[in-house]
């Protein structure tokens, strides 16, 4: 498997860390609510939602990789991998097209040539193979309960098959395959289905809204009584909004929020991919391009959370494969916000192959954390990556803290920390990093002693210094990423914060500052973090 560019340059750092992969205890708590922009418990502890994709929608309508491992394997390894969390995908047809509904396993697998997958499920999953479509799809609830997975069941669209685009009859409210009053009505069955799985904590409304239909006022007429619907139905669970143009666009509801009688069970989704800018990141400089996506993500979406909303990054991933430029460079932007704004959040996707993809038999996914036959992790230094994101930054409830900072370094996902107290630092698990201050002066000064970061000569580790007036303890966030952490050295050049390849953090010259599109500076980029729990 091919490993993210730069990070070959870490990856003997990585084997040499001792510490243990950060990861969030899984729960299934009943029930969830929306306090401010945090989801809680019913204590009032925060619990962040650290979900994977696990598609439903597709033609055979049943979870992809049945045919590979048993159903209690998977749930056992999705929480082994660190999430608490599945996003399960339905089609509207499921619960609304009875006799599709009735099909058993078997026969819906014959029907579509699938004698292979099938044997495979006979195999892994034998207890699948009489029930009904919906009987299986209820049973992989029950296997993810049982392991204590939380489920958010999410209306991927109306016909199964592969999602999405704008003209595949699906995308808005009156397109050829999208009755609004269906669609209600199958919330409304599925949330009442959900009535008797305590683990299913909330319901995505519809999948990537889009296509020439899509409006605002039809958006605020439907969605609301969809809303509206699901919390009749099941009070439990929290309801979750999507948006315009394939879910990045929420912009609308900064001057016209909704209108609902609930508020604490109200979250809001978004989308974020690489080629959600098509191919800006590889063919531009990766600075100016974060800096210019940052903004439009802020502007679309980003300012619910000050609003006092949650926001669930219900989709976002990568070619695991390491080879794709414009995803490895979107990546180190989106891990640099997700930190920032402790994102809750679900990856795409959970599968390493599907039974039939838009005609295609057994076709690889390589956004999938499984291989192709779901024997392994296809990418573990990804893995271990996102973990970083796995555990809260802040939020109510946990181990509280003085409001500190951490400094985070997006490639790796890992944090500055001093190695065994002494003044060499290097990169490790941010829950091992000492808090940080960065104070009114600019400089970055370990809290409660009089320790600053410093910066002494180029192509020297970076050290702890006493002296706050020093010119080398005066960091400044420069270039449009606002990620270069930079100062001057003794001789008075201009340097920034890099990675070595022995784990050090070491001042280096500069790079990338220019427009050249050929150049990733992301081993220097480095994002100052709140945190406000352990």
């Amino acid at each position: 498997m091919g490993a993210l560019p730069m990070l070959h340059l870490l990856l003997p750092i990585l084997a040499m860390l001792t510490f243990p992969m950060t990861q969030l205890k899984p729960v299934a708590a009943q029930r969830l609510y929306a306090d401010s922009r945090w989801i809680v418990d019913e204590t009032g502890r925060r619990v962040k939602l650290t979900c994977v994709n696990w598609p439903a929608h597709l033609k055979p309508l049943l979870a992809e990789g049945l045919s590979e491992r048993p159903a209690d394997a998977i749930a056992k390894k999705i929480r082994e991998m660190g999430f608490n969390c599945v996003r399960l995908t339905w089609a509207l047809e499921l619960p609304m097209n009875e006799t599709l509904a009735s099909l058993t396993v078997e026969r819906s697998f014959q029907n579509l040539g699938l004698s292979e997958a099938l044997v495979g499920i006979k195999s892994n999953n034998p207890s699948l193979v009489n029930l009904p479509l919906m009987e299986a799809y209820k049973s992989m609830m029950t296997s993810l309960r049982n392991n204590k997975v939380m489920v958010i069941l999410d209306n991927h669209l109306t016909t199964p098959g592969w999602c999405c685009s704008a003209d595949d009859g699906n995308g808005f409210f009156g397109d050829k395959y999208f009755d609004p009053q269906v669609w209600i009505q199958g919330l409304h069955k599925m949330a009442t289905m959900a009535t008797g799985f305590s683990n299913v904590i909330g319901m995505s409304l519809r999948n990537e809204l889009r296509g020439p239909r899509q409006n605002v006022d039809d958006w605020y007429k439907y969605m609301q009584e969809g809303a509206k619907t699901v919390h009749a139905a099941n009070p439990n669970v929290l309801v979750i909004l999507s948006g315009l143009n394939y879910d990045k666009d929420l912009s609308f509801l900064r001057n016209r929020p909704v209108s609902l009688s609930f508020t604490k069970k109200l979250v809001f989704e978004m989308h974020w991919y690489g080629f959600t800018n098509g191919q800006a990141w590889q063919s531009g400089n990766p600075n100016d391009v974060c800096g210019a996506v940052s903004n439009d993500v802020m502007g679309q979406s980003m300012f619910l959370l000050e609003q006092g909303y949650p926001l669930f990054v219900s989709e976002f991933g990568i070619d695991e494969r390491g080879i794709n430029v414009n995803d490895n460079r979107y990546f180190n932007c989106f891990m640099a916000m997700a930190a920032e704004f402790d994102w809750d959040s679900a990856l795409w996707s959970l599968q390493g192959s599907y039974y039939l993809r838009q005609g295609v038999v057994g076709m690889e996914e390589y956004y999938g954390l499984f291989n192709y036959d779901w024997s392994g992790v296809r990418n573990s230094t990804f893995l271990r990556r996102i973990s970083a994101l796995q555990s809260p930054f802040q939020g109510p409830g946990g181990k509280p803290t003085v409001a500190h900072k951490v400094i985070f370094h997006p490639l790796t996902g890992l944090c500055i920390l001093r190695r065994s107290r002494s003044s060499l630092l290097v990169l490790g698990p941010c829950e091992y990093s000492e808090p940080w201050n960065y104070t009114p002066q600019n400089a970055l000064q370990l809290v409660g002693k009089l320790l600053y970061l410093r910066a002494v000569e180029l192509g020297s580790p970076a050290s702890l210094g006493m002296t706050p007036t020093d010119p080398g303890v005066k960091w400044e966030m420069i270039s449009a990423s606002r990620m270069h952490l930079s100062s001057k050295a003794r001789d008075g050049s201009t340097v920034c914060l890099g990675v070595s390849a022995g784990n050090t953090v070491v001042v280096e010259a500069c790079k990338c500052l220019s427009d050249d599109s050929s150049c990733d500076p992301a081993s220097q980029w480095f994002k100052l973090v709140d945190r406000t729990r352990l």
